[in-house]
């Protein structure tokens, strides 16, 4: 069978006490059960529903949001173009200026994904402080564009007004997926169809997603 293209791994690991954003619960993951115990290996899994590479649904900010269960699949498989801001410094925040190159691509309703290289510093604690954050200015123009998703290699877009930016996108459907990693992978030059599955957890504000990207005839 032909292949759809090469597959790039985008999900960052999940292991026992893997680091969180500071308030929410931390991560544990053990054997429940062993060969030796009852004859079978089963693991037993405790963790947020924004652990790791994950996805904001609705619902993280409206108590009548859109749930992570309700978001039609095709809206998590889509074209999606990276942003090169690897440039940008410690605390530097991100503006429309910074994605003029891919515009042409957000017109035609392509996602972005932010990539900063920040990823790189996890599972360091310095990874949940510090990094490049998109502005007030650039959720605002997102909205203005329509677009449908958006993903970066971040714990979280904007960690000053955090709730402005959250609010504002998911406000008016817009997809959020954070802690993407490996994003260095993808092409700035052509874009690609990024894939971010969702658990089917009822009535929820977001889930851990397994993130790809496929680079089409590779």
């Amino acid at each position: 069978m032909k292949p759809l293209g090469k597959i790039i791994d985008l999900t960052a690991p999940m292991f026992d006490g893997a680091p969180t954003m500071a308030m929410d619960p931390k991560m544990s993951l053990s054997w429940h059960c062993t060969l030796e115990t009852l004859g079978y290996n089963l693991s037993r899994l405790t963790t947020s529903t924004h652990q790791g590479t994950h996805m904001d649904a609705a619902r993280h900010f409206y108590n009548d949001g859109e749930t992570v269960d309700a978001i039609p699949l095709e809206r998590c498989v889509v074209p999606a173009v990276r942003v090169d801001l690897t440039h940008k410094k410690a605390g530097e925040e991100i503006t429309p200026a910074d994605l003029s190159a891919v515009e042409p691509y957000v017109d035609k309703g392509y996602a972005v994904l932010l990539h900063t290289g920040w990823d790189k510093r996890f599972p360091d604690v310095s990874y949940f402080s510090g990094f490049p954050y998109m502005s007030k200015e650039l959720a605002d123009w997102f909205v203005q564009k329509g677009i449908g998703l958006v993903g970066m290699d971040l714990p979280t877009p904007n960690p000053i007004d955090w709730k402005y930016v959250h609010i504002r996108l998911l406000g008016k459907g817009i997809i959020i997926v954070e802690g993407l990693t490996n994003l260095e992978a993808l092409p700035v030059d052509k874009p690609f169809h990024f894939f971010s599955m969702p658990l089917k957890l009822q009535g929820r504000d977001g889930s851990p997603v397994r993130a790809i990207a496929i680079l089409d005839g590779e």
